[in-house]
């Protein structure tokens, strides 16, 4: 199915002398820690934004009996800019380090109670040709446990990805998902590894509300 689709675009990139098809890193990535069966749900990516001129953005979600895999790509014009340069104007987007955006992931089977992996391409593994085949290597962010029964509401939210940290003159440690630049895309980190006033780096953990604000925040990112 995914082979398919990624065939289709192509085919429709190709009808556009000046297209192209542009597959992309995630850079953030996170998720419902526990979904319905078959219940598609709601997951968040920051990807990285490539130099140029961009039409479409697709999160690009499939799953299979064992994981659920975004592969994510842009559908941009084929002429060359300069990043450090003027954007054209004929550009839909503004050409930025990173995109802060969401995909529906499809609703998985479960008779019983499992875990799904939740996969993309990652920073750092470049393979556009695997992308478009689904086919490795891919990074496993984390897993999705898929139960029979609604999960309980305002539950975890898994999540993995590459962030800046930076610490606070009163001890607070903040992160962003690389690439954003925005004081809304900053979360308390709950224990940080140390203390040092700014560092950077893959983390996994999730996103929960613990029982006594922390930093003055009532949602916090545990890593794990």
């Amino acid at each position: 199915m995914r082979t398919v689709a990624f065939a289709l675009l192509l085919g429709l990139a190709a009808c556009s002398d000046n297209s192209q098809v542009l597959p992309v890193d995630v850079v953030w990535m996170d998720w419902p820690a526990e979904v319905a069966a078959d219940d598609p749900f709601r997951t968040r990516i920051v990807v990285l934004t490539p130099c140029a001129v961009i039409r479409a953005f697709e999160p690009s979600p499939t799953a299979d009996m064992s994981a659920v895999t975004f592969a994510p790509y842009f559908v941009a014009d084929k002429e060359v800019i300069y990043c450090g340069g003027v954007v054209p104007v004929a550009s839909d987007f503004t050409v930025n380090w990173s995109l802060d955006t969401a995909g529906m992931a499809p609703g998985l089977p479960a008779p019983s109670e499992r875990t799904y992996e939740m996969r993309t391409v990652g920073v750092g593994i470049s393979c556009p040709a695997c992308a478009g085949l689904n086919t490795a290597p891919w990074s496993t962010y984390g897993v999705v446990t898929v139960r029979s029964t609604p999960p309980p509401p305002n539950g975890a939210r898994n999540a993995a990805g590459l962030v800046m940290a930076q610490r606070d003159s009163v001890g607070c440690t903040r992160i962003r998902p690389s690439g954003l630049a925005s004081p809304a895309a900053a979360i308390v980190l709950e224990n940080p590894p140390d203390t040092a006033p700014q560092w950077g780096g893959f983390v996994r953990g999730y996103i929960y509300q613990p029982a006594t604000p922390v930093c003055g925040e009532a949602k916090v990112f545990h890593m794990l």
